[in-house]
């Protein structure tokens, strides 16, 4: 297959590509400073720049896969917002509407999405039939899979998966192991918070099963089918590495440090999300536990 693919050379992005290359696809990636052989994106313009494609490379697309967007965990000012929306969504409309407008369409379309759709819901178990919540983040993720309609109009089979916190050698674990080790790990306010976590094995299996499997529309929640509270987590990665984690970061701190829309909405929100699609689709998960997760990262 031909796969376009947007956020390549993001943590989940390379992984992805790494893995459609390993199963002998061919992936197109979109990029703002495009090389040879790959599609600019002018969002100013409006427009994709196909300028480094030769005329074999134009269509024949099989799939598209748009995973790009500006870094969210960090101070929200207006002009980080605007970059965290529109990295996502106007990109996301733009890449819809040149698909839709192919003679020859590819056969589904997969945007990114985030748990972050259903806002802080505290002890409530989710599925991909959930509300969505409230807040900036529900709010992006609202518009990033509604981007998508250009594509789900022209008859293309689309995709919104919805991922947790993705553990792996990067991502959230990236900032959290140095503080771990140095025995400075700590639960995020009263660490009952629910964590909807997958590892990065099962986020791009889950992301090849939207891909491939003909039966999956809609939305698909990329989590392991186990979250846990902040504290588990805390604990369970404080114990493989043999550190210590009896210290909080209270709920104000984290607030005064990050600001008060990235703390509540990404640090201590509540979400307790299930993979429902996933296992109806019959999906294996190759890590359904946090603590075979873990030991899945520190190993590598």
């Amino acid at each position: 297959m031909r796969i376009l693919l947007s956020g390549s050379t993001g943590f989940i992005g390379r992984a992805l590509a790494e893995a459609l290359s390993a199963r002998g696809e061919t992936v197109v990636r979109l990029s703002r400073e495009p090389g040879p052989g790959e599609i600019g994106i002018d969002l100013e313009r409006g427009r994709l720049e196909l300028a480094r494609l030769d005329r074999a490379s134009l269509g024949g697309l099989d799939a598209a896969v748009h995973l790009a967007g500006a870094p969210i965990l960090r101070r929200w000012s207006a002009r980080q917002r605007e970059a965290i929306m529109s990295s996502r969504v106007a990109l996301g409309h733009l890449l819809a509407r040149y698909l839709g407008g192919l003679e020859e369409r590819p056969r589904v379309y997969v945007t990114g999405s985030a748990v972050g759709y259903y806002g802080d819901r505290g002890e409530e178990l989710l599925d991909e039939e959930s509300s969505a919540g409230s807040g900036f983040l529900a709010d992006l993720c609202r518009a990033w899979e509604a981007s998508a309609a250009p594509a789900a109009q022209a008859g293309i089979r689309t995709v919104a998966v919805r991922s947790g916190i993705v553990l792996g050698r990067g991502g959230a674990l990236k900032a959290q192991l140095p503080l771990f080790r140095a025995g400075l790990g700590a639960r995020l306010g009263t660490g009952r918070q629910w964590t909807s976590w997958i590892s990065l094995e099962d986020e791009v299996g889950a992301l090849l099963r939207a891909v491939d499997d003909e039966r999956i529309a809609g939305p698909l929640n990329a989590v392991s089918p186990n979250p846990v509270r902040n504290s588990e987590l805390t604990a369970t990665l404080a114990r493989l590495l043999n550190r210590p984690a009896l210290l909080f970061v209270p709920a104000p701190l984290l607030r005064l440090g990050l600001g008060r829309g990235p703390a509540d909405e990404m640090l201590l929100a509540s979400q307790r999300v299930r993979p429902a699609v996933l296992e109806r689709a019959g999906f294996a998960f190759s890590h359904p536990e946090l603590e075979g997760a873990l030991r899945a990262v520190m190993a590598r």
